[in-house]
C-alpha cells in the first residue's frame, strides 16, 4: 500500500508515524503506551493486572523508576558501575567521549573502532579500515542519533534524561572468526532464566538471527522479532560465567536483559536493557510471552513509588 495512502486512511499507521516525529510527546506516559501496545500488538494492554512478558514490561516502564537505572542504561556511564559489580577485566575499553561529532580526531584513533551513542538503542557505526570509512555518512547517522531523545519512542524512562553523547570502543573481533555473537541473558530479580544469542548482526546480506536457550543451553522453540538461525550455535565456553555475572549485575531488579560477548574466550560487558524490545514484539508461540511474564514478579506500587 502506498505510504501516503495509508497515512491518511489507516489512523493507526497515521498515529505511528505521527508518534516517531514527536506529535505526541504531550500524551501522558500511561495513554501512550495503551495506544501504542494496542497498535503494535493487536490487542488491549491490561495494564492495571497485567500477565504475559510485554504487559508486565510496559508496566515496569510507568511505575519501576529507580534514579540508577538512568546510569544502567548510559553506555559510558554504565562502564563504571559494571566494573564495581563484576571487574573492569570484563569492560571493553573506551578509546574516547565527545560532545560532537566534529570534536573527534580521526588520526588519533586507530584502524578499527565502534563509534557508539550513549543515549539511544541503534545510534552505532563500526569502523572496521578507516581507509575505507565513510566519515560524512557516519556523521549523518550519528547527528541523527544526537537529536534524538530514545524516551520519546516506547516511553522508557530511564532514557529520557541520559546525556547525548559520542564514545569510541575497542573494534572486538574473534581471532577465528569474523561473527561477534551477541549472549542477552534474561534475569527476574538477580536470576537467569532465559538468553538469546544474536548472529549476523553485521552482515550485510542476512537478517540479524535470534536464537533462544535455557540456562542450561538447550535451544527454546520460540522466535521473537527475528528469525532462528539454520546454523548451529555452539555453547560458549565461558557460558557459566556469563550467567554467574548477570546475575551480579542484576540484583534486586524485578527483570533485566544483561548483555555481553565472548572473545577469544573472555567474557565482555555488552549493555543493560530494562525492556525488551519496548515489550511491543510478540513472541511466537504466543504462550513464551505468558511463560516469561511469569518469571517477572513486580513490586508494590508503594514501593517502586519510593524512587520516584
Amino acid at each position: 500500500m502506498n505510504k501516503l495512502y495509508r497515512f491518511i486512511k489507516d489512523p493507526d499507521y497515521r498515529f505511528l508515524v505521527l508518534a516517531a516525529k514527536g506529535f505526541y510527546n504531550h500524551m501522558s506516559d500511561r495513554e501512550y503506551l495503551l495506544k501504542t501496545y494496542r497498535i503494535r500488538m493487536g490487542k488491549e494492554l491490561h495494564i492495571d493486572d497485567p500477565v504475559t512478558y510485554n504487559e508486565k514490561i510496559q508496566w515496569l516502564k510507568l511505575y519501576d523508576r529507580k534514579q540508577i537505572y538512568t546510569t544502567m542504561v548510559d553506555k559510558y556511564e554504565v562502564k563504571q558501575y559494571v566494573s564495581k559489580i563484576i571487574g573492569e577485566q570484563h569492560v571493553i575499553p573506551t578509546i574516547g567521549v565527545w560532545n560532537r561529532f566534529d570534536d573527534i580526531n580521526f588520526d588519533e584513533l586507530p584502524n578499527q573502532f565502534v563509534l557508539k551513542c550513549t543515549h539511544d538503542s541503534g545510534g552505532i557505526v563500526i569502523c572496521k579500515d578507516k581507509k575505507n570509512f565513510d566519515i560524512k555518512e557516519a556523521r549523518n547517522k550519528i547527528n541523527r542519533s544526537l537529536k534524538t531523545n530514545y524516551y520519546w519512542y516506547g516511553r522508557e524512562w530511564p532514557y529520557k534524561d541520559v546525556r547525548p553523547r559520542i564514545i569510541a570502543e575497542k573494534y572486538m573481533q574473534n581471532k577465528e572468526t569474523e561473527d561477534l555473537k551477541d549472549f542477552k541473558v534474561f534475569t527476574f530479580n538477580g536470576k537467569a532464566k532465559a538468553l538469546f544469542v544474536a548472529t549476523d548482526r553485521q552482515s550485510v546480506n542476512e537478517e540479524t538471527k535470534f536464537d533462544f536457550y535455557d540456562i542450561h543451553f538447550n535451544h527454546l522453540p520460540l522466535k521473537n522479532g527475528h528469525p532462528n538461525s539454520e546454523r548451529k550455535i555452539d555453547k560458549p565456553v565461558t557460558f557459566d560465567e556469563m550467567i554467574q555475572l548477570a546475575e551480579k549485575l542484576s540484583a534486586g531488579i524485578p527483570h533485566l536483559r544483561v548483555d555481553f560477548y565472548e572473545v577469544d574466550g573472555e567474557v565482555y560487558f555488552g549493555e543493560l536493557t530494562f525492556s525488551h524490545w519496548s515489550g511491543f514484539v510478540p513472541f511466537n508461540p504466543e504462550k513464551w510471552d505468558y511463560i516469561f511474564g511469569s518469571w517477572i514478579t513486580l513490586p508494590s506500587k508503594d514501593e517502586v513509588s519510593k524512587h520516584f
